[in-house]
């Protein structure tokens, strides 16, 4: 009786792939620890622990399960209080683990819905900021594009003055660094025929086309899988990155990810940005007149271009 329910069981599974979760395997190739954290509609093993360089750690979902991870960094504990703080991706649980809480922007993110014996959605979005280079990388999927996508540029080192955070650390969405409604796609500006690309949408799109970078950002930024397991590498050398085409993700086309990334450079300050953090992206840019400088902008182009000359040598 129970080689019959093993076979069945596994037949179901081999017929309705996804039903029996997903592999999530975070791993850090920076060269300094990260704290990881995630937030979703059910807790997976843990909602924030530390990743030293070189490590990895793999957590189980469910069907259905939706959510994101993030990369916290500089993290430090009060010797007298034992709380946790980071200079970016906090959460505000003053712990390792979040607890349920999101990450405070700027922070990339990476984000997740599974299906059930259907298709799943990611992506990797820059709409809440960006702090560290970061990969998502499908293996095992039954059909779909299932490309790999992510931002492996370090946009810290191109990022205008005026989107500096901190020392830079990281670099602010235009919504959270201005905050007014073209740039945040809410108000008269909450709409896809009136929410456009602003000038630091695209200069986000340029350096890493395949990411987010506003909120109606889906033609070129949503991608599908299904039965799928997920690698999600903070970052990502040029070698770690799966070879893809001009095949085009879940609507629309798509650019190729930049295979340069470095260490988190920078200067500048910019006002304190707000402590809450979103779920699915709040923080989304709209049209502006606003000008980059020619240095930034032709930053921005080089690394366009110098994603499209890797993702050739590694797709011939």
């Amino acid at each position: 009786m129970d080689l019959i329910f093993s076979a069945c069981l596994f037949g179901l599974l081999s017929v309705f792939p996804g039903i029996s979760g997903t592999t999530f395997t975070l791993v850090n190739k920076c060269e300094h620890t990260v704290w990881p954290g995630s937030l979703g509609n059910s807790q997976l093993g843990s909602t924030g622990f530390e990743l030293p360089s070189g490590g990895s750690r793999s957590f189980q979902a469910p069907p259905s399960w939706s959510g994101r991870f993030w990369g916290r960094t500089g993290c430090t504990s009060d010797q007298t209080t034992g709380q946790l703080t980071c200079q970016t991706g906090d959460c505000g649980s003053s712990q390792v683990e979040c607890n349920g809480n999101g990450a405070t922007p700027p922070a990339t993110l990476a984000e997740f819905t599974i299906g059930s014996g259907t298709q799943d959605f990611y992506d990797v979005s820059l709409v809440d900021g960006y702090n560290l280079p970061m990969i998502v990388e499908p293996s095992g999927g039954s059909s779909g594009a299932c490309l790999s996508t992510g931002c492996v540029t370090d946009l810290n080192r191109q990022c205008p003055t005026e989107l500096q955070f901190g020392s830079g650390e990281a670099c602010l969405s235009a919504c959270e660094a201005f905050k007014t409604p073209e740039y945040c796609c809410n108000g008269a500006f909450g709409a896809p025929d009136t929410c456009k690309p602003s000038v630091y949408s695209e200069m986000f799109k340029a350096a890493c086309p395949r990411s987010y970078s506003y909120a109606y950002d889906d033609a070129t930024s949503t991608f599908t899988c299904t039965g799928a397991d997920y690698t999600i590498t903070f970052c990502p050398s040029s070698t770690s990155q799966k070879s893809a085409s001009n095949t085009t993700p879940a609507t629309g086309t798509t650019g190729t990810t930049s295979t340069t990334y470095g260490s988190i450079a920078g200067s500048g300050e910019v006002p304190k940005t707000d402590d809450n953090g979103s779920w699915f992206p709040d923080f989304l840019t709209g049209e502006s007149s606003t000008t980059l400088s020619s240095a930034v902008f032709s930053t921005t182009l080089l690394a366009s271009a110098i994603s499209s000359l890797f993702l050739s040598r590694f797709s011939s």
